[in-house]
């Protein structure tokens, strides 16, 4: 069995170059996404949210139950994972670094803190104190096999200003992050900008209306990690209601044509965790 160190080593290496890492919302999509071959995994409190009949805001998640959701996808593979920890469930930086604590105890590797707030009405910190936020996650994240990423949500709440973004962005690298994250950001100019701006590896999200650029193009860029965001856990649901809506409006069931065969999804589920690394 890897160590959470070793985990943690690779996990840190993938960087170096350019990767993509998908986002499992329970342990039964992890171990479908393990199989095809992937590197490493990281959770989504989207997919989560919506896979419990949730919303996916900081109102309606608690943070325990995002750990425990990270800690059965940490459990169904043998690779790294990186956690959605949202705003670091609290305003005050001490919060912040008690969950990068308790998100390194369950075995995660990585995570994600973010600038936003969960407050319509100012939905981003001030820049003092999302710094402070993310000095305290660093800080706390020194001594152990953790890689923080430091997220400026700035184009996700209406707040398209990439000037103020990368500001933040280079302000959290010096506080001690180890890979930025601007979800949102409206083209590839723009995120080469980031890249450019940047001394640390930099994330971009794909699976948002609107944005459908290459993992060629984006490391063109200079982007080092791409992930999915909800968009897997989003086209499931799809797939699921185009199915309902079929057999709703028409009795026919030629959904099943597309379906994963019950024997494919035996066969990963059975694997070992010796089976997956080889």
């Amino acid at each position: 069995m890897l160590s959470q160190q070793s985990k943690y080593e690779r996990f840190k290496a993938l960087h170096e170059r350019t990767i993509v890492i998908p986002n499992p919302w329970d342990a039964g999509s992890a171990r479908l996404l393990a199989s095809l071959g992937f590197e490493a995994l990281a959770t989504t409190s989207a997919g989560y949210a919506f896979s419990n009949g949730k919303l996916d805001s900081f109102a309606s998640l608690e943070r325990n139950e995002i750990l425990d959701n990270a800690a059965e996808i940490v459990g169904a593979t043998t690779l790294p994972v990186s956690a959605d920890l949202g705003n670091g469930f609290g305003d005050a930086p001490e919060v912040c670094a008690e969950t990068i604590r308790l998100a390194a105890k369950i075995g995660l590797v990585g995570g994600s803190i973010e600038d936003a707030t969960g407050d319509p009405t100012a939905p981003i910190y001030g820049l003092s104190q999302a710094v402070e936020r993310v000095q305290a996650a660093a800080e706390a994240a020194r001594d152990l096999p953790f890689l923080l990423t430091a997220r400026a949500e700035n184009f996700l709440w209406d707040k398209p200003d990439l000037d103020d973004t990368i500001k933040r962005l280079q302000a959290f690298a010096e506080a001690g992050a180890d890979v930025l994250y601007a979800p949102g950001l409206p083209d590839l100019e723009a995120i080469r900008t980031v890249c450019a701006s940047v001394d640390k590896p930099v994330n971009v999200v794909m699976g948002l209306k609107g944005s459908a650029f290459s993992v060629g193009e984006l490391s063109e860029a200079g982007v080092r990690r791409t992930s999915v965001g909800g968009s897997f856990a989003r086209a499931a649901l799809g797939a699921l209601m185009r199915a309902a809506e079929e057999v709703k409006a028409t009795g026919t069931f030629t959904y099943a044509e597309d379906a994963l065969p019950g024997s494919y999804i035996t066969k990963v589920m059975a694997l070992t965790k010796q089976d997956e690394r080889q």
